[in-house]
């Protein structure tokens, strides 16, 4: 894991095509608050689901391998247990980080995508990062439109 901030920075600003593996289409669930809002700024997120068809306006795909444009970073949301196959996917790709998601934390796809020459962070949410590193927090940490003190009229 790396809470090195400059390359936190550099992998945030550098990665610009995001490739979500467990991306859902649920609007309440964390893959899709942090799809939504890296793609508010700026972000391609290419979902990865074979659920779904499309996910937030893109196709979404089965596989890794299975995307057609460039990924620059394999964001992972599923079970630590599944997570090697997806770094092997990652290397395979061409994908230059792999980034485990909060609560997952697989040390074997860690070390495989290191040596592979991919940047790899894990156990930290990319929408998180992003938000803290650019500016990105509100006073309640997240802004997902959804709370408000407003009536509904």
């Amino acid at each position: 894991m790396t809470d090195d901030i400059p390359t936190l920075r550099r992998i945030l600003g550098s990665c610009h095509t995001i490739a979500m593996v467990g991306l859902s289409a649920d609007w309440f669930r964390p893959s899709y608050f942090a799809a939504k809002y890296m793609q508010e700024h700026g972000y391609r997120v290419i979902p990865v689901n074979p659920r779904y068809g499309e996910v937030l306006g893109e196709r979404c795909y089965a596989r890794l391998e299975d995307i057609p444009d460039k990924v620059d970073m394999v964001d992972v949301f599923r079970k630590p247990a599944d997570v090697l196959p997806i770094a092997q996917s990652a290397v395979a790709i061409g994908a230059r980080c792999l980034w485990q998601q909060l609560g997952v934390v697989n040390r074997e796809a860690d070390e495989l995508a290191r040596a592979a020459g991919l940047d790899s962070v894990f156990d930290r949410c990319v929408k998180i990062e992003h938000a803290r590193l650019f500016g990105g927090l509100h006073w309640v940490g997240v802004n997902t439109k959804v709370i408000s003190a407003r009536r509904r009229i």
